[in-house]
């Protein structure tokens, strides 16, 4: 509906990005704009999807990873708007996202049990420490929760490179908010956000950054 008169759309007003084009970005009834952030979002679906598909094809993937590639792409994107809007993860996704990818994982793409739970353990266990040690202050439970589902989907190993990736991230994003003066060391940020970055970014070049940090390592 329109958020603004909030009339039932039409099924021509919701195709994505054609039909914010086609209406001028405004409601054909009240007139008043549609948000940007929803051709926004349209827009980076359709970017991210397209790495996807073009992902699965340079690696010659089978179609069930591609397939969970994508659904799980589709899940980080509500993660990462939702917080970005309401500070919220909503247990639910993280449920669903948790299951199929535990399903998935275990039984087509054979990957070991263990090392998927231990995921799960590690990485939302480095949120529940933080969550205990400060009250609650620093980090929230839906980043506990989004933290084992991090786990169950890439593996410990994985999962902590996407936590990695995920706090420089969000350290350069905080830094160049306080630097702007739009945020101050105190405020708080949706780090639910920066986790479905840097969880992205593992999904699809895990491996590759692994590999590279090891071959660091060495030298």
């Amino acid at each position: 509906m329109c958020v603004h008169c909030e009339r039932k759309l039409s099924w021509f007003e919701n195709i994505p990005l054609f039909s914010f084009l086609f209406l001028k970005g405004k409601c054909r009834t009240c007139g008043k704009p549609i948000p940007k952030s929803y051709f926004l979002v349209e827009l980076a679906t359709g970017v991210i999807f397209t790495l996807v598909v073009g992902h699965s094809v340079d690696f010659n993937l089978s179609a069930i990873q591609s397939f969970r590639d994508l659904f799980f792409s589709a899940l980080l994107i509500v993660v990462f708007v939702y917080d970005a809007k309401y500070q919220l993860i909503l247990p639910s996704v993280i449920l669903l996202g948790s299951t199929v990818g535990l399903f998935i994982n275990i039984k087509y793409l054979v990957y070991d049990p263990y090392n998927l739970v231990f995921g799960a353990l590690i990485c939302g266990g480095f949120f529940l420490f933080q969550f205990l040690v400060s009250k609650g202050k620093w980090i929230g439970g839906g980043d506990i929760m989004l933290g084992a589902m991090m786990g169950f989907w890439l593996g410990w190993q994985a999962g902590l490179a996407a936590l990695f990736i995920s706090y420089i991230f969000g350290a350069v994003f905080s830094l160049a908010l306080i630097a702007l003066k739009k945020k101050e060391m105190s405020s708080a940020i949706p780090f639910g956000t920066f986790l479905s970055i840097g969880t992205f970014v593992v999904l699809l070049w895990g491996n590759e950054i692994i590999s590279w940090y090891l071959r660091l390592v060495r030298y």
